[in-house]
């Protein structure tokens, strides 16, 4: 379906960009602008750019960019037109004939979120029937140690076991097989459908605004698979999704927890440690380290203390770190997670040793230290060059001074000789960076390709030639005009690479359309990578203080140049194989 570009518009203006990418990532005003660290991509310094008058954004770092559109396709893995109906229902937008949009492009997400909300409520009450539920609610209260509140506070449930309890109570509620199966709430087997959850608890997964968008599912007893998650769908991506968000979010000034599983935060909210969250089946990812950027300046990481938990951990620490938070590990003794620990010492004890967490770099010198015989001289080398390495990951000297004098008491070894080692080590990588980066900068120069814009490799002057006008053509309409009205030498023909010329067409379509050009009229025709680079373009020029009509004349006759030269060389090489081909005739 194509939405009206009155109602695309309407769409567009109704939304506060800035409310909008503050759900994803911390803003902060830069004189007329505001500034963040890019929710699409790992950095320390903000390169995220958001323009509130335009409406526009653009990352300088990875050159994502465009409107409120592009920005929900790219953060919520949306198409144009679930991207358009997301912001809508927003913004409280009727969509315009709704009907024909359900049947043409698929299954809407407000049906989706509809049928989890029904599915939630049939859960829940499965849980509190006298029957169906009590098994469930044993385990729950007894082996679990949950509270009713608790449970209540939680939405929890129970999924029966059966094949079809729920897709009969939810085709009574109107919802048909194949959103179900969205929806992630059946399977499909041979031609039936059949209750995706069975004989399991059931966690509803509830997004930062309070929708639910997926569920988990775990035994009550031994039997495997232990977890069972909804796969993504159009309202649910694991990779961007934190258990218990929803509630953390306000509490989370300070600090979070970070948990494996959704009882554990469930425990520790019941314990009053309410900024406890979980990952949803999944290690975590790049993209939840954004999303705490957002709430919170440190991550505490309570994982399992077996070898996995402690190797999940390390790779948390990481990803955390590169992003700029404050990482912080739970060391929890006497149990195997905060749960039992918990049901064991109480919550006061769980405070003292969550206020005693430790630096990632103590977590992880503890266990290179623990790993030796600092009494063996071979075995305390091994320990050294191991901790030495460590700190050499560390950019700041000011962190790898402290670093090294607290190696030093605990290795007993001069902060000197440990200074020296760790220079070693640093210069040994930047040797490594440099050569990797020749590597790199090698295979691009060999293998030279742009996933955009593929012609440029042939037509590398005439590419960016055609960057430049089109940049122009984005930032005045007045330019538009002038091509419109025939007053100067440009048209389709004169663009050499496919991207560029179609967006040279889309943009001369519009501009004579009864709307005119509007940048969110491009997000229909391109993919969010093709209207970021488009976005770039406007970006380079808006950089630029000489843009004058002159600059604009200049640039279009330099591309009109090109590609008459390339043309003639074409014409050139044409004449040539024909003299060839004439002369091996002649010879034969």
């Amino acid at each position: 379906m194509r939405f009206p570009e009155t109602f695309i518009q309407e769409v567009v203006d109704r939304t506060d960009i800035e409310e909008l990418v503050s759900r994803y990532v911390t803003l902060k005003r830069s004189g007329s602008n505001l500034v963040a660290c890019c929710p699409f991509h790992s950095e320390k310094t903000p390169s995220f750019n958001v323009n509130p008058t335009k409406k526009m954004f653009f990352c300088f770092g990875c050159h994502a960019g465009g409107t409120v559109i592009t920005f929900v396709q790219k953060a919520e893995n949306l198409d144009f037109v679930d991207a358009v109906e997301f912001l809508a229902n927003r913004a409280g937008l009727p969509l315009p004939r709704e009907s024909e949009a359900t049947k043409e492009t698929g299954i809407p997400r407000r049906r989706i979120l509809d049928a989890n909300l029904e599915a939630a409520k049939f859960f829940r009450a499965c849980l509190f029937d006298e029957n169906l539920g009590k098994e469930a609610r044993a385990y729950l209260a007894g082996t679990r140690a949950l509270s009713e509140a608790t449970i209540k506070h939680f939405g929890l449930g129970f999924a029966p076991n059966s094949f079809h309890l729920l897709v009969d109570h939810m085709k009574e509620k109107g919802f048909r097989e194949d959103e179900l199966v969205a929806a992630c709430l059946a399977g499909q087997k041979n031609g039936r459908t059949y209750d995706y959850f069975r004989n399991r608890v059931i966690f509803p997964i509830i997004d930062p605004a309070g929708q639910v968008v997926a569920f988990g599912g775990r035994v009550m007893d031994d039997s495997k698979p232990k977890y069972l998650n909804s796969s993504d769908t159009p309202v649910f991506k694991k990779s961007r999704q934190l258990f218990a968000l929803n509630f953390a979010k306000n509490m989370s000034a300070e600090r979070m927890i970070l948990c494996e599983g959704y009882l554990d935060v469930i425990a520790l909210h019941q314990a009053g440690f309410e900024f406890a969250v979980a990952t949803l089946g999944t290690a975590i990812t790049p993209e939840h380290a954004r999303i705490f950027t957002k709430y919170t300046k440190r991550v505490i990481i309570s994982y399992d203390a077996d070898e996995a938990g402690q190797k999940a951990a390390e790779k948390a620490m990481r990803i955390l770190g590169d992003v700029g938070m404050e990482v912080r590990v739970l060391k929890v003794s006497g149990a195997k997670d905060p749960d039992e620990f918990i049901r064991k010492y109480g919550a006061d004890r769980f405070g003292r040793i969550l206020d005693e967490s430790k630096t990632g770099f103590d977590h992880k010198a503890d266990r290179i230290l623990s790993a030796y015989d600092l009494t063996v001289g071979v075995e305390q080398i091994r320990a050294t060059n191991e901790i030495c390495s460590l700190i050499a990951d560390y950019n700041s000297p000011v962190e790898r001074e402290v670093y090294i004098s607290d190696a030093s008491k605990r290795l007993g070894l001069s902060t000197d000789a440990l200074k020296g080692l760790v220079t070693q080590f640093r210069k040994k990588r930047a040797k490594e960076r440099a050569a990797e980066e020749t590597r790199e900068a090698q295979a691009t120069l060999k293998n030279f390709r742009d996933p955009i814009n593929p012609d440029a490799a042939r037509h590398f002057q005439a590419a960016a030639a055609e960057r430049a006008v089109l940049g122009l053509l984005l930032r005045y309409p007045e330019y538009r005009t002038i091509v419109e009205k025939g007053e100067i030498g440009l048209a389709e023909e004169s663009f050499l690479t496919e991207f560029h010329k179609r967006v040279f067409s889309a943009l001369m379509e519009l501009h004579k359309s009864e709307y005119g050009f509007r940048f969110e009229f491009l997000d229909e025709r391109f993919t969010p990578e093709e209207v970021g680079r488009i976005r770039q373009m406007e970006v380079e020029r808006e950089q630029l203080t000489n843009n004058g009509i002159d600059v604009f004349r200049s640039a279009v006759e330099a591309l009109n140049n090109i590609r008459e030269k390339e043309e003639s060389a074409g014409e050139d090489l044409s004449a040539s194989i024909e003299r060839l081909r004439k002369k091996s005739r002649k010879t034969t």
